[in-house]
């Protein structure tokens, strides 16, 4: 016996002595010996010297990061900033879009648990090595339609000044050609979008357990943290390439018989470009991951080293007496025993809480910025990215290094994940100081000039004009009041000074008003929004970084005590039942419930001359503001409810359960 007794490794920290060949009271046959799962980098006999420097763990999380980011720049970038060009390219309503937007996660949440259940002993790399594939395809497919769909054809331009001759577009809507057959192109976008559902399913299960496979426990964390944060630069990039993409013409070359420009509303982009370029740059991921071993060197030991935290109610036992998981037999007593932990159920519940809020305001955060402070949705869209995505990546790989070095336990973690959520709830009260009033809408919130009704936008000052209620381009008149386009100002022409086009003979519009300055107003409307007088933007926008930072916090240690309060076999299907429900109770349903709080604040629809509701044009600001704080607040106070019952409920296991069966191997041989 070494002296000072039976030494147990369960109370040593991960960078023991206690196994080194050659310490006193050690043998080193007692070690965990070479596993044959544990191979070189390449493929069969080929295994090049070169590539064995990535065969580790930053290796692979190099390569994972990477499938992560474009699959991020794909589903959550492109097809999001290109879904309004393909309906107009392809004569679809928004609720056939919605389709292709739900197809994704419709694959996802239909081949999830399959697929992390019979991935858990599979070769995890060559599984992603298949997602990388089915990634590129499914990008490869959503760009079809534009090759065969033919040349773009546009019609006549709309203009947006009041005409009183007799050509009229006031039925255009009513009498709109239904004989095109570009609408059936739905069905390849429905079909990409599966494909692109079947690849991202291996991803976040099986690949985020092989990270956790392959590095100590106490570095888990920081490695998961870092794969998550990275795979948020995947719809910045998506954005920011669709956008660029965009502004080049849908057929790259511009008709010279047309001189359609970017602000003529027929003006459509080529969106389809990203998808070809991601197409390739996916595939080639595909030989990475498939010159990976099924475990990394060094797996063996880190396994054997690890301590269990499995909360104790008699699934750990179950699953290895009756050695669960090896068929298909077993999946419903595996899925059995998942749903009946109660810290797991309560860890979904409450991270599945957390997705709503984050999916609903990714949403429709432009939105609200864009109608309380007065922004264009461009310039929306981009301060909002400026805030989630680095608050949320921020968020991820700080809690991720706190994790790592105070090497928290499974109910620490949870603790740390209250704290979190609880600062995160009390940053939402941003919404109910830091909102704005309406700006005077002529025919909506004021008459015009004293002339016709409230939320009616013909006045007869507009009578005569034939204007379309469908084309939304709004103006902002020399009185500082704004109005639903030029043609509803009255406006009758309109000239470009200096590349900026302004408009003139607007009979809608009130006395002009003067500034400080001497120069009088040298125009009676100008595009855009009238700018509004609101200084709270940079209040809202810093406290709700700091809010999207405290949410993002508890993502990873989510992950991380999922991972540690079930059985080993049993990871990759818990995180897949994690992400079915995700999406079955948090990011399905959390537009869907954002957008319906959103309309309950409009004030003014459009109802166009075939009686059809439309788009929403103005809406109750401080309305809105409460309502979306409203569901943030109960979304998070449901989240920390439900962390509170999975520390609770947590039981480790006992010592006796704890050690490995190798550990308890080397203490036989130590004690002898």
């Amino acid at each position: 016996m070494a002296a000072g007794g039976i030494q147990n490794p369960a109370l040593e920290t991960p960078g023991s002595d206690f196994d080194r060949p050659g310490q006193a009271g050690a043998v080193a046959p007692a070690g965990p010996g070479p596993c044959p799962e544990e191979g070189p980098c390449g493929w069969g006999r080929c295994t090049p010297r070169v590539l064995q420097r990535c065969n580790n763990a930053q290796g692979y999380l190099a390569a994972y990061s990477l499938l992560a980011i474009f699959q991020g720049i794909v589903v959550n970038g492109l097809i999001n900033i290109s879904i309004s060009t393909i309906e107009k390219r392809y004569e679809l309503n928004s609720s056939l879009t919605g389709l292709i937007s739900a197809s994704y996660d419709m694959a996802f949440c239909l081949l999830s648990l399959f697929v992390s259940y019979f991935g858990e002993r599979g070769h995890k790399p060559r599984w992603l090595a298949f997602s990388a594939f089915m990634l590129g395809l499914g990008s490869l497919v959503f760009s079809l339609p534009h090759f065969s769909s033919g040349k773009y054809q546009y019609g006549d331009k709309i203009e947006d000044t009041c005409r009183t001759a007799e050509t009229t577009f006031a039925n255009a809507t009513c009498t709109a050609s239904t004989n095109s057959s570009l609408h059936q192109y739905l069905y390849v976008f429905i079909l990409g979008q599966l494909l692109l559902g079947v690849g991202g399913t291996p991803l976040y299960t099986l690949g985020t357990t092989f990270i956790d496979d392959s590095v100590p426990k106490h570095k888990s964390s920081l490695y998961i943290g870092v794969g998550f944060a990275t795979s948020l630069l995947g719809p910045a990039i998506g954005y920011v390439l669709g956008g660029q993409l965009l502004q080049v013409y849908i057929d790259i070359q511009i008709p010279k018989s047309t001189k359609v420009n970017q602000d003529d509303p027929r003006w459509l982009g080529a969106w389809w470009i990203g998808f070809l370029v991601c197409f390739f740059a996916i595939w080639l991921l595909i030989i990475p991951f498939s010159c990976f071993p099924k475990r990394l060197p060094g797996t063996a030991k880190i396994q054997a080293e690890k301590i269990s935290e499995t909360h104790d109610d008699g699934g750990q036992v179950l699953v290895q007496t009756k050695n669960i998981g090896q068929s298909f037999k077993d999946f419903p007593m595996a899925l059995l025993i998942l749903l009946r932990n109660p810290v797991l159920m309560s860890l979904i519940i409450a991270s599945s809480s957390e997705a709503l809020v984050a999916t609903g305001f990714a949403t429709f955060l432009p939105k609200f910025v864009e109608n309380q402070f007065g922004k264009s949705s461009s310039s929306s869209a981009t301060l909002v990215g400026l805030v989630l995505i680095p608050g949320a990546a921020l968020g991820q790989i700080i809690s991720g290094v706190l994790v790592s070095k105070c090497k928290m336990d499974c109910k620490s973690i949870i603790r740390f994940m209250i704290i979190t959520c609880s600062v995160a709830l009390i940053l939402n009260t941003v919404f109910l100081f830091a909102k704005c009033g309406n700006k005077s809408f002529a025919g909506v919130s004021e008459t015009y000039k004293g002339t016709g009704t409230l939320y009616n936008l013909t006045a007869p000052c507009n009578a005569n004009c034939r204007c379309l209620r469908s084309v939304y381009y709004p103006v902002c008149g020399s009185d500082e009041v704004q109005y639903f386009s030029p043609c509803f100002a009255g406006c009758a022409s309109y000239v470009f000074n200096s590349m900026k086009k302004t408009y003139h003979n607007c009979s809608c519009i009130g006395k002009p008003k003067r500034g400080s300055g001497s120069e009088d107003f040298l125009y009676e409307a100008v595009p855009g929004k009238c700018p509004t007088q609101c200084k709270f933007l940079p209040l809202f926008l810093t406290f709700f970084f700091l809010a999207v930072f405290f949410t993002f916090m508890a993502t990873t240690p989510a992950t991380v005590a999922i991972l540690r309060c079930v059985p080993d076999t049993q990871r990759s299907f818990a995180l897949g039942v994690q992400l079915v429900v995700l999406r079955l109770l948090g990011t399905i349903p959390g537009p869907i419930l954002f957008g319906v709080a959103i309309d309950k604040s409009c004030t003014l629809w459009d109802i166009n001359e075939c009686e059809t509701k439309g788009v929403c044009w103005v809406y109750d600001n401080e309305r809105m503001a409460y309502l979306l704080m409203s569901i943030s607040a109960a979304c998070k106070t449901v989240t920390i409810i439900f962390m509170v019952i999975a520390v609770y409920f947590y039981k480790p296991p006992p010592l006796t359960k704890v050690l490995s069966q190798k550990t308890l191997e080397k203490i036989s041989v130590t004690h002898t």
